[in-house]
């Protein structure tokens, strides 16, 4: 139940985008959102704890999709679930990147900082570099703790952002009628493009909204998954459904669409400034900061151990696979690192030199979109270990309902052929531009060369003795 607590503070970094398209519309969007959790978390329950061994969702659509062609040196048909892999990767890395983008955010609207260019440029990075050589401190020494310090770090991070708005409500702040009276703005009509909007809204929502799932992932970790899958799913579930509609209601009824507009991606500081005070509400804003950080940290270590788990499935070149005398995947975490202040540096450089309008939610779109692929191709294996006779008779300690595979197929159709082109078009009308859906396609489609590239040195290498001999 505890993994969902940190879940809630995801909501952070695209409160501003979505209110500012949607308007009050928005607390629907993250309602429906995680009830769409709902539906999608119960299919990945039961795939988990039927494949106990596999990596996650990506190890699951492995050993759906894996299908040896003896005729075939290369086994193509692992390219479907290391693909999906890779945009799971690409979905979660980037969590660094966003909420170091955020901290400097609020860094600026706390003290009022009025740097422009290089200066400003530099002051970000420098929360990236500081962020990243604390992260990779910390874990490259295996400070991981167990599941009491990872239950305490997750209470501290929902604590802040609760304390933050219920303040705003003791403070007064918050009036039903502003979400009654701007729940669509005043010339929305329900057009075609304003619908694809909407859905769009969704595709973004659930990169947040839906990130209870590893509620489902752990499932075969339990002591009995038959009956604790559903309770742990059941249990994270209610808790980001009450969370994300009170996130969402207690700020748009405070500040309104205006009140968000002036707040930009600092979008609590208002909150916490009314509701606590000038220097309330630094101490406030402060802890909120310490809360992104773990946040930081879990995006970073979990997506250093995917690659480290990739590279051992023959997926990623064997550098990835390198671990240090902690154990830990040390050249892994160092890509991740660098990964992630460069993409800190291209949104910042666009944004404060070239004046192009990308910010976190530049990255947090195209994060999103890799969030799609792998969702549409985990639901898609699903659906077959219902359907082929490969998987029929194998042991599933925890099962969705009856004709569930049906329920998912329709999903698998919305990831690929509504969120996912829905997802761009809000992009574009968010940004202007094309910036986010180019980011998203030069990262995840980079992945399918140096796969192929493994894949023949592997074969070589295999091929070597024989050749010897």
């Amino acid at each position: 139940m505890f993994i969902a607590l940190g879940v809630p503070l995801l909501i952070v970094p695209s409160l501003y985008d979505v209110e500012q398209l949607v308007w009050g519309l928005c607390i629907v969007v993250w309602t429906v959102s995680v009830l769409q959790g709902f539906v999608q978390n119960l299919a990945y329950g039961e795939m988990v704890t039927l494949f106990p061994n596999a990596t996650g969702l990506p190890g699951c659509a492995q050993a759906v999709f894996t299908k040896k062609d003896k005729n075939d040196k290369i086994d193509k048909g692992k390219l479907i679930g290391a693909f999906s892999a890779w945009c799971y990767w690409f979905a979660w890395c980037p969590v660094v990147a966003i909420f170091t983008m955020m901290i400097g955010d609020y860094l600026v609207a706390m003290f009022s900082i009025d740097w422009t260019g290089w200066t400003l440029l530099g002051l970000y990075m420098l929360v990236g570099i500081i962020v990243v050589l604390i992260m990779y401190t910390l874990s490259a020494r295996g400070l991981e703790g167990g599941a009491t310090v990872g239950t305490i770090l997750a209470l501290i991070s929902m604590i802040p952002i609760i304390i933050i708005l219920i303040g705003g409500l003791a403070a007064g702040m918050f009036d039903f009628s502003t979400i009654t009276s701007e729940f669509t703005s005043p010339d929305w009509s329900w057009s075609g493009s304003e619908i694809a909007v909407v859905l769009g809204c969704f595709g973004l929502a659930q990169w947040s909204a839906c990130a209870w799932e590893t509620a489902a992932i752990y499932g075969p970790e339990y002591k009995e998954p038959g009956r604790d899958v559903p309770k742990a799913l059941f249990s994270c579930g209610i808790i980001c459904l009450i969370m994300y509609f009170f996130v969402s209601t207690v700020v748009f009824g405070s500040l309104g669409h205006d009140g968000i507009a002036d707040a930009g991606y600092a979008t609590l500081r208002p909150i916490a400034e009314t509701a606590f005070g000038e220097y309330g509400s630094y101490i406030a804003l402060f802890f909120l900061i310490v809360a992104m950080l773990l946040v930081i940290q879990t995006g970073f270590l979990g997506s250093s151990r995917t690659l480290n788990s990739m590279a051992g499935e023959g997926n990623l070149p064997k550098w990835f696979g390198k671990l240090n005398s902690h154990g830990m995947p040390s050249n892994a975490m160092l890509f991740v690192g660098i990964f992630n202040l460069a993409l800190v540096f291209i949104i910042e450089y666009s944004a404060f030199l070239l004046e192009m309008t990308t910010t976190s939610m530049t990255v947090l779109t195209a994060s999103a979109l890799g969030y799609c692929l792998a969702n549409g191709i985990a639901l898609s294996a699903f659906v077959i270990t219902r359907r082929n006779a490969r998987f029929k008779n194998l042991d599933r300690p925890f099962k969705a309902p009856k004709g569930w595979q049906y329920v998912i197929s329709v999903f698998v159709v919305i990831q690929f052929f509504v969120f996912f082109p829905c997802l761009m078009y809000w992009s574009y009308i968010q940004s202007g531009g094309y910036i986010a859906i180019a980011l998203a396609i030069i990262i995840l489609l980079i992945f399918i060369p140096v796969w192929y590239w493994v894949q023949k040195n592997q074969v070589s290498e295999k091929a070597e003795p024989q050749s010897a001999e």
